[in-house]
């Protein structure tokens, strides 16, 4: 059923590993290389047509400089935060919440409410982009980042609650009905036995969640149409050229909005992983 460990296998399928997977790994990073350099590039290189070979000059410090002070890329970074932290909270409060009630109790209906939740993972995003945004315009939420953030807390919510519900059930029930025996109140459970035990969980929801949402580009686009609620995903367009497209200065951008998560993601590593792996052998 499960693969068999390279250390377990025959010397071929060790050698095989060992050669094909720095390959891999490098075919995977190239389009991230591939930006790194360009952002040091000189503008003159990319007007002669030098896209992929070695930069003429080092011009790192200019261009990241120009990203800052040529457009408003430091608001677009706060904005992202604005959206990203709200929504993180939100749906991982919210799921924690749901994911308990859907757990630990047994009312008529539950396992179908679950199934909606999990149903709500596979809508593409596309079937909601009409009805969406005339919804956002009708409550008066378009171009604001209340309505990003009240969206991808709803949207977010129901891969959230599927994996805490998971998690909680995997826990061991007696502790739960041991603090009923002694009279302990549903809330205080949910607070004093059960969210501790889901730290872990919460720690690597955290970091999906906002690795998701920080990245968003296509309801960034939909329902964003100012600088005002702009994030940095669909603000490094600003960073183009009238005439002319400026990817050193696009690809600069990109790296300075792609380090947060990455960020988040080495400071909540050890977290990250045992959440997963805790939540990979809930049943």
């Amino acid at each position: 059923m499960f693969p068999t460990p390279v250390q377990k296998s025959g010397p071929w399928a060790s050698t095989a590993y060992q050669i094909i997977l720095p390959i891999a790994l490098i075919i995977w990073l190239l389009p991230l290389i591939g930006v790194a350099v360009t952002s040091i590039r000189p503008s003159g290189d990319l007007a002669a047509g030098n896209y992929f070979g070695i930069p003429s000059g080092f011009a790192g410090v200019e261009n990241y400089t120009a990203v800052f002070r040529d457009s408003p890329i430091g608001h677009y970074i706060l904005n992202s935060f604005k959206i990203t932290i709200p929504t993180v909270i939100g749906a991982v409060g919210l799921s924690c919440l749901c994911g308990f009630a859907l757990a630990v109790y047994r009312f008529k209906g539950s396992l179908a409410l679950f199934f909606i939740f999990v149903a709500g993972n596979f809508i593409p995003f596309q079937i909601l982009m009409v009805p969406v945004r005339d919804m956002t315009l009708k409550m008066g939420l378009y171009d604001t980042v209340t309505g990003l953030v009240l969206f991808h807390v709803a949207f977010q919510t129901g891969f959230c609650t599927l994996f805490m519900r998971n998690f909680i059930k995997g826990l061991p029930f007696a502790l739960i009905e041991s603090a009923r025996v002694e009279g302990v109140s549903e809330w205080r459970i949910f607070v004093h036995i059960v969210l501790p035990l889901m730290r872990p969980a919460i720690a690597a929801l955290s970091v999906l969640i906002f690795t998701f949402v920080w990245n968003d580009y296509f309801w960034a686009t939909v329902l964003v149409q100012g600088q005002s609620a702009m994030p940095v995903t669909a603000g490094l367009n600003s960073l183009n050229g009238q005439w002319v497209a400026a990817w050193h200065l696009v690809s600069a951008g990109s790296i300075v909005a792609a380090m947060p998560p990455v960020l988040m993601f080495f400071f909540m590593q050890r977290h990250f992983i045992a959440g997963l792996t805790l939540g990979a052998t809930k049943g």
